[in-house]
């Protein structure tokens, strides 16, 4: 993954393009009740760490294709420090497309203090989780050169999310579906981070419900994908 030039084009390059390429003609203008900067700046940043979570379940996918999976089954090595392995893995491979576009942010005129900056960063790996479990659910169930699953998937919740500087709906059933995806709270980062609030609890119980209801499909997978091996 780390060697994969597709993977780093797809969670920074093409991130760090589409925020420079849009936000510096749009740096003076706002954008739902913030600074235009601020909000794309949040929402390629959530477009790329969610793009490096669910991508990483084409890393467990080549894995379970060249047989390591089912070595690392047959060692002492329990399930659960395997996972957390992986959650961590996910994780770090999101951190540079979050830190890169951050910084982009900076160099556009996006002034935040050094708590809100915390709180920014910890929202968005905070919302994460559930993105971390579809890449699992991916991964133990496709083959890793299923790009266009790996893509359909981000591409869905990034544009009900409001990733792409527009939203498809501010009221209504149809806003009220897409408040119900963890992607619309990711974007919604920076915005809740200047106001000093925090996510509403409405935000929590989205990102948690999202994960619970994930796991046990998560691991139904895991277990097929050990009976197939």
């Amino acid at each position: 993954m780390l060697r994969n030039p597709l993977f780093y084009g797809l969670t920074v390059g093409l991130p760090l393009v589409l925020f420079y390429a849009i936000a510096s003609e749009e740096r003076h203008k706002t954008f739902d009740g913030t600074s235009f900067p601020l909000y794309f700046m949040t929402a390629m940043a959530a477009y790329g760490v969610m793009w490096a979570t669910v991508g990483s379940g084409a890393r467990i996918s080549r894995d379970r294709a060249t047989g390591w999976l089912r070595q690392v089954r047959i060692t002492p090595l329990r399930t659960s420090t395997d996972f957390t392995a992986k959650v961590v893995g996910a994780y770090l491979l999101a951190l540079p497309t979050l830190v890169l576009l951050l910084l982009a942010g900076a160099s556009l005129g996006v002034r935040l203090g050094a708590t809100q900056w915390l709180e920014l960063a910890g929202l968005l790996l905070a919302g994460l989780a559930p993105f971390i479990v579809i890449g699992f659910i991916v991964g133990y169930s496709l083959p890793g050169d299923a790009i266009a699953a790996y893509s359909g998937v981000v591409l869905l919740f990034a544009l009900l999310g409001g990733v792409f500087g527009f939203q498809l709906a501010t009221s209504g059933p149809l806003f009220d579906v897409i408040k119900g995806l963890p992607s619309y709270w990711l974007v919604q980062a920076g915005k809740t981070a200047l106001g000093r609030g925090g996510w509403p609890a409405e935000a929590w119980i989205v990102v948690a419900l999202w994960t619970a209801v994930l796991i046990p499909v998560a691991a139904l997978a895991y277990r097929r994908s050990a009976t197939r091996a």
